[in-house]
């Protein structure tokens, strides 16, 4: 299973990126897919998921009302939409995939490789 992140990059305050996480080896509409961030000397934190369709998306509360999980399970490609970034959002950012249907976010079964985002004041 391999989960390639891409995407990340340097953006002014205020500005918006587009996350992109192409998946394999994997049936892609039996996971539901998560982004997680790390900012440096902190913990990893869940940011956003998604359910199997695509019906149901959860958020934390620090991106919610500016950031936006999708999936295309044509694709195998998840994506996070993030408007509004601030320097308090600099961090890697990981996509994951659970085979769950239900549960905390913070058990996923793959992970992949992170995507630094940087947000300049």
């Amino acid at each position: 299973v391999q989960l390639q992140a891409s995407g990340g990059g340097l953006v002014q305050t205020g500005g918006s990126l587009r996350l992109s996480c192409a998946a394999s080896g994997l049936t892609f509409g039996r996971y539901g897919l998560g982004w997680f961030r790390q900012a440096p000397g902190k913990e990893r934190d869940f940011v956003a998921g998604i359910s199997q369709s695509g019906g149901s998306s959860y958020y934390a509360d620090f991106v919610k009302g500016r950031f936006t999980i999708s999936r295309d399970n044509a694709k195998n490609t998840v994506y996070l939409q993030m408007n509004s970034l601030n320097p308090q959002d600099t961090a890697v950012y990981y996509c994951a995939a659970r085979s769950r249907i239900y549960g905390a976010w913070n058990v996923m079964d793959y992970w992949g490789k992170g995507t630094l985002v940087t947000v300049s004041s």
